[in-house]
């Protein structure tokens, strides 16, 4: 560990960077509790060996994996893999040992590290994982926009007058490492928000009064939670800012556009008046022509749409379920 008379000593390799190298720095960042490169800690992108042998934290350079030495670096005979034999770069090994800590950095904002373990998790399948893939070319890049390529553009362009210009270099270096930050940053706030989702949707299904109709206090995603624990939803329902609730017809499968019953043809199309006599739900206020979603002004109106939906499915055996 770092003597307590000087900062952390932090050390990637030098010359073009590279996703896995500026997200493991993002990372390191964040679990260590790091705020600036040159206040509570320095920062140095080199090939000398004698810097990076004294060094706290290596990644991505040195021919050396040793985490309890502070060692990250994927690219020697013998780097580590995962069980499936994908490997690893230096975003995934750092990442294995600080990911956790990492993901309570960002959770701890909002008073919601306590979930730190599960949203560390879910980063590394949804992302991790990908960034391992590209760096060692066993996984497609995500196109011009993807993380990768929008990383790589910080690097300053081949004709440059900063290209071997080390501060410029670096000073690119971290604009790049701010980036990935606040993409995690996101992307922990999004999947936390997800965890939240999937418990009230579990216990808004065990209230409900009809195990077929989920019945929400707001909007919400709740296809995900209904498919992952196989609840035999065919509709949600859940209010709306303008005053509306909604009638969401379940669909069969992850990024399916059919729905396991869609709402009936004869009310499709159709508002208000119109609606109303069609559907006999006297405050029903329109359903889309492709039978996906409805609407009306009351929460017992929209419940009463799917209890009729669903009678009316029955009566035409129609399957409940795709």
């Amino acid at each position: 560990m770092a003597s307590p008379r000087r900062p952390l000593l932090l050390v990637t390799h030098s010359g073009t960077f590279h996703l896995d190298d500026v997200f493991a720095y993002a990372v390191l960042r964040l679990a260590l509790g790091l705020r600036a490169a040159g206040r509570d800690h320095a920062l140095v992108r080199t090939r000398d060996e004698a810097v990076i042998a004294r060094a706290d934290i290596v990644w991505d350079v040195g021919a050396v994996h040793d985490p309890a030495a502070g060692r990250f670096d994927h690219h020697q005979r013998g780097a580590p893999v995962r069980e499936d034999g994908t490997p690893f770069s230096a975003a995934g090994l750092v990442w294995r040992a600080h990911g956790e800590a990492a993901a309570a950095a960002l959770l701890r904002p909002e008073g919601e590290a306590e979930h730190a373990a599960a949203v560390a998790a879910a980063l590394e399948r949804e992302v991790v994982r990908r960034i391992d893939e590209l760096d060692n070319g066993v996984g497609r890049p995500g196109g011009a926009l993807g993380l990768s390529a929008l990383i790589e553009d910080f690097n300053p362009p081949w004709d440059s007058p900063a290209v071997g210009d080390a501060a410029a270099e670096d000073a690119a270096f971290l604009r790049a490492a701010d980036l990935v930050e606040a993409v995690l940053r996101r992307r922990a706030a999004q999947l936390r928000a997800r965890l939240a989702a999937e418990a009230a949707v579990l216990a808004a299904h065990a209230r409900s009064a009809d195990p077929r109709v989920l019945e929400l206090e707001r909007k919400m995603p709740w296809e995900g939670p209904v498919l992952a624990h196989g609840l035999p939803v065919l509709y949600a329902v859940y209010p709306v800012p303008n005053g509306n609730w909604m009638v969401d017809a379940m669909p069969p499968e992850p990024g399916a556009f059919a729905q396991r019953l869609p709402l009936p043809e004869a009310w499709a199309g159709l508002r208000d008046a119109e609606l109303a006599a069609a559907s006999g739900v006297p405050d029903a206020v329109f359903v889309h022509t492709r039978r996906f979603v409805g609407a009306a002004r009351s929460r017992e109106g929209a419940l009463e749409m799917a209890r009729r939906a669903i009678a009316l499915g029955a009566r035409e055996e129609v399957p409940l379920v795709g």
